[in-house]
Order: C-alpha cells, then sequence, then structure tokens
C-alpha cells in the first residue's frame, strides 16, 4: 500500500508523540518555499532526547520505503534535521527553537491539522 503525504505527515507525528517529543507542527509551505513541501517542527527535552526522536522518525519511515536525501545534526543533537525531499522534519531542544522561530520564517505556510492517538 502507498501511503498518502497525510498519512506519512501523521506517521511522523505520531512517533515524535509516542516518543515524549512535544509541541509538534505541520506546515504546508507548497507555493511559499521552493525546496519543500512540507515542514514537522518538534522539540525533544534535551540532545539525547532530540537524537533519538530523529532516529524513531528515520526507523519508522523506513517501513515504508522512505529514506532521507540528508540527516544534519545527530552529532550534536540540540538541532537535528531530515530531509526526506518532499518534507523536511526540524528537531530542537526548546531553547533552540525557540531562538530560531523557523515557525515565523514560514509563517505564510498553512498549518496542518495532524491526526495523534493520545
Amino acid at each position: 500500500m502507498v501511503e498518502t503525504q497525510m498519512q506519512i505527515l501523521n506517521k511522523v507525528a505520531q512517533s515524535i508523540y509516542d516518543k515524549k517529543g512535544v509541541n509538534i507542527l505541520a506546515l504546508d509551505v507548497q507555493g511559499v518555499c521552493s525546496m519543500t513541501d512540507y515542514f514537522i517542527i518538534a522539540e525533544g527535552n534535551v540532545d539525547r532526547h532530540v537524537r533519538a526522536l530523529a532516529t524513531t522518525i528515520e526507523q519508522e519511515l523506513q517501513t515504508c520505503q522512505r529514506r532521507p536525501l540528508h540527516i544534519e545534526g545527530l552529532q550534536e543533537g540540540d538541532w537535528v534535521v531530515l530531509d526526506y525531499g518532499e518534507m523536511v522534519i526540524h528537531l530542537f531542544t526548546s531553547e533552540l527553537r525557540e531562538k530560531f522561530a523557523l515557525e515565523q520564517l514560514w509563517k505564510e505556510g498553512k498549518i496542518i491539522d495532524l491526526e495523534i492517538k493520545l
């Protein structure tokens, strides 16, 4: 079964939530950003948690034959970027997320209602 982009976004959000990631936001930036269609932004508590979130997402997306084009920041862990082409996932510690405020940079993007099972 080929999953839709919305199903993939929800799968990523659910895996972040299940690993205790917080402040999960998905933005549709089609027509606003030329490098990707969607951003997912979320936080982990500390660098080790952020790295664990990234690893979990990568493993989860491998189950649907999706592999990242590039991963940046795993060494430091305070800001990890997973680039899947049509979707870029930004995982931060809360301090860095607040500092860089990507939501403000891409505020023309539409917020996507994610389906996360609590």
